[in-house]
């Protein structure tokens, strides 16, 4: 039964590739589309089968088809299939609208069979196919000169990555005489590395990690990103994105160095702050969504390096649905006239009562998940949250209540779907290395400096070093200056 499911699902993605090639052909018809869209939910009834009939983990050839495996195959597949069916009318009359359908059928289908791969010099080879598709897909319109700009950028800095990638999996290859991850792990070979081949190895991954994140100081390619089409910053923030972490995740058992775990949390961190900076001072709706991405991949790597890579795991699925409808969403951020006038200022009341239920809340996560890695940041990062969601709700005279039921309810259901693959997760993680405490404690004091800092910052707003970090936020939201010259004196030529 198991393997009538993995040949299933393997035909299912050939199948849809297949549909999206036939699509290329001038002589098929512009509504073929709509076929194309029905078949694409092959992908997803097949991950459904392998998630109700697999076993926690089995090995099928060169594939490690274990539940979390199957969880991002669904996932992937269901993005796919959200993403495609809105770009039937948003990319329509576009002379490239063909294309766009081909191209996010192979970005998701690699992506899919790539976190699959249990051979390490395979994977280090494949892994790099989504991207090439994102590459394709940026560069599509010619005529935009900023998107070929990037995609120029993009193929720079995901070379690099994919360089450290293969660097790792040779370097770990070289010391265990092993290709295969499951052997590797299964037989102990990681313990018998020096302290110095697993740093080395851990810093590739992580190196290739956080440019794959857009984090600091490689975040300049997903900052200029916001020229790319919505449907195509929609994968790319909700999935490829993603990948960064999800590299962490696969190879986590190898992270025994404590430095690289602290290193990594300086530059999540840091990336952190850049990013929430960005969000702040731009208006640019869709550079706001960049950098939320930014900050949200580096508070994700901040969890990786803490430790707990299931909770790292469900929050970027979770982000990437909220992030790809934000950002198929987007034309409704401009506002409309009826509604301008109707914000009221933040009251007293309304400023206790958010911290009072922020608190509340926070608490009772605390008391409930015991078991719960990193307890107390995730406790008090959901007090914030609780406390500022309702101070951005309590600016409205109408529907505000409502507002906050509904936000309650849907908060309900995703908690219940965070335990629930939370579950599924730790069935597949076996930590071998634990950190020591003052790290957790590292992490909270960063955290607490971080919103003292924002807190002084824009209640001080005409002060000197207010205006300086305002203008350093907004020049690092900006392209660079010589890509717009680069832009500039193409356009003076033509």
């Amino acid at each position: 039964m198991e393997e009538l499911i993995a040949i299933g699902w393997l035909l299912s993605l050939m199948t849809i590739l297949i549909s999206a090639l036939i699509y290329q052909l001038p002589r098929v018809p512009e509504g073929f589309v709509y076929t194309h869209l029905i078949l694409l939910v092959l992908p997803i009834m097949m991950a459904v089968f392998g998630l109700m009939y697999f076993e926690p983990e089995v090995l099928f050839g060169t594939f490690q088809m274990d539940i979390f495996n199957w969880v991002l195959a669904l996932y992937v597949s269901i993005l796919n299939f959200v993403i495609q069916r809105f770009s039937i009318r948003y990319l329509h009359g576009d002379k490239n609208y063909r294309k766009y359908f081909l191209l996010f059928t192979w970005i998701s289908g690699t992506t899919s069979i790539t976190w699959m791969i249990d051979n390490i010099f395979l994977f280090s080879v494949i892994w790099i196919f989504p991207f090439l598709g994102l590459v394709l897909l940026t560069r599509l319109n010619k005529e935009w000169k900023p998107a070929n700009i990037e995609s120029k950028q993009m193929e720079k800095i995901f070379f690099l990555s994919f360089l450290a990638v293969f660097f790792a999996v040779y370097l770990l290859h070289y010391t265990t005489g092993k290709w295969y991850l499951s052997e590797i792990l299964m037989g102990n070979f990681t313990n018998n590395l020096l302290w110095q081949e697993t740093f080395i190895i851990n810093l590739l991954i992580v190196l290739s990690a956080v440019i794959l994140a857009g984090q600091w100081p490689f975040h300049r390619w997903l900052i200029e990103s916001a020229v790319i089409p919505t449907p195509v910053s929609a994968i790319m923030h909700a999935g490829l994105v993603n990948a960064g972490a999800l590299l962490i995740w696969k190879f986590y058992p190898l992270f025994t160095n404590i430095y690289t775990h602290v290193f990594l949390l300086i530059i999540a961190f840091i990336s952190i702050v850049i990013g929430v900076g960005i969000n702040l001072v731009h208006v640019d709706y869709k550079r706001q969504l960049v950098a939320s991405t930014m900050a949200q991949m580096g508070l994700m790597l901040v969890q990786c390096a803490l430790g707990a890579y299931s909770a790292a795991i469900i929050h970027l699925m979770l982000h990437g649905f909220f992030k790809a409808t934000l950002f198929l969403q987007s034309g409704n951020a401009v506002p409309r006239p009826e509604y301008i006038g109707h914000i009221k200022k933040w009251s007293r009341f309304d400023r206790m009562f958010g911290i009072f239920l922020g608190i509340s809340v926070g608490l009772l996560f605390w008391n409930n998940a015991s078991e719960e890695p990193t307890r107390l940041i995730s406790s008090l990062l959901l007090t914030a949250s609780v406390a500022i969601g309702w101070g951005r709700l309590s600016f409205f005279h109408e529907g505000r209540w409502i507002a906050a039921l509904c936000l309650a309810g849907f908060a309900f259901l995703s908690e219940k779907l965070r335990e629930r693959l939370m579950y599924l997760f730790q069935q597949s993680v076996e930590l071998s290395f634990s950190l020591p405490l003052w790290v957790e404690w590292f992490v909270l004091i960063l955290f607490l400096l971080f919103t003292a800092f924002f807190f002084i910052l824009f209640n001080k707003r005409s002060s000197k070093n207010s205006y300086k970090f305002y203008l350093w936020f907004v020049a690092l939201g900006e392209p660079k200056l010589t890509g717009i010259y680069q832009r500039s004196s193409k356009m003076r030529k033509e």
